[in-house]
């Protein structure tokens, strides 16, 4: 299996693992995961695309926060774009079926009328609780991004951490434009430094793969339906998950450096 792993990467190198992890499977045989193969790319020295600027930043960022415990992660919101696919998934489907047989209803994949396959939400959360979850419709832009700081994130932020706290959020063009960097300075909001390309070092992510296990086997018959459950789920996370998260922000900052700002299994 780490043989045809990291064959299908050398033979297409902007295979995603996605990608990787369907050209390797076969039969009867068990499916790895994509974070096992991106941590097999990564021990072969198969690296993501990291430029050398944000790999120093990585590293230097990680070292500056290797020693930072529960007392100087407190009061952080951590915060991100979560998407989530109706059913399946946002690739070609292949359906193994006899000749013939390309309308029989046991070989239709099911679609999704009137609002789309996927939800998009925005969440974020905090060392003490779960912060709201809210649903994107329509394009996120840096007015719609802006709306959800002053009239989500900003009344939980203060009811929950008082006037002291300090907001995480990536490096996307609307998480940093001028609109948005002038509500941060209005609102003083104290922001926490980020590297960019650094999703394995933001806890925030694993709360996907959280919310998929919760939702696993249930179905939503529409986008409305779906961030329902989304929202309920979100909200029933109990806070042993976001301490476990938080505890693993050591050992994400010390990946980095064992790697040299590339990217780690996080």
């Amino acid at each position: 299996m780490d043989r045809n792993i990291l064959r299908a990467c050398r033979e297409h190198p902007r295979r995603t693992s996605t990608d990787i992890q369907v050209s390797v499977t076969s039969p009867n045989e068990p499916v790895p995961s994509r974070r096992t193969i991106r941590r097999r790319l990564q021990v072969a020295g198969l690296h993501g695309l990291v430029s050398l600027k944000n790999r120093k930043a990585r590293f230097e960022w990680a070292k500056q926060h290797l020693s930072w415990g529960p007392r100087e992660w407190a009061n952080h919101i951590w915060s991100d774009e979560l998407k989530f696919n109706l059913f399946g998934t946002d690739g070609i489907q292949c359906i193994r079926r006899p000749i013939g047989s390309r309308y029989a209803p046991q070989y239709q994949c099911p679609t999704v009328k009137h609002g789309g396959g996927s939800v998009m939400v925005w969440g974020c959360f905090s060392d003490t609780s779960m912060g709201p979850l809210k649903r994107i419709v329509g394009t996120m832009d840096r007015y719609v991004f802006e709306d959800i700081l002053e009239n989500t994130m900003r009344p939980w932020a203060r009811a929950n951490l008082g006037l002291s706290w300090v907001f995480q959020q990536d490096n996307d063009p609307k998480h940093t434009s001028g609109h948005v960097a002038n509500w941060f300075r209005r609102r003083r909001v104290d922001l926490l430094e980020w590297p960019s390309q650094s999703p394995d070092l933001n806890p925030i992510e694993h709360m996907r793969e959280e919310l998929e296990r919760r939702l696993k086997g249930v179905r939503a018959s529409n986008a409305n339906q779906k961030f329902a459950q989304l929202e309920a789920a979100w909200k029933s996370i109990p806070m042993t998950v976001v301490q476990t998260l938080l505890d693993s922000m050591p050992r994400r900052c010390q990946a980095v450096i064992d790697a040299k700002g590339y990217p780690t299994k996080y």
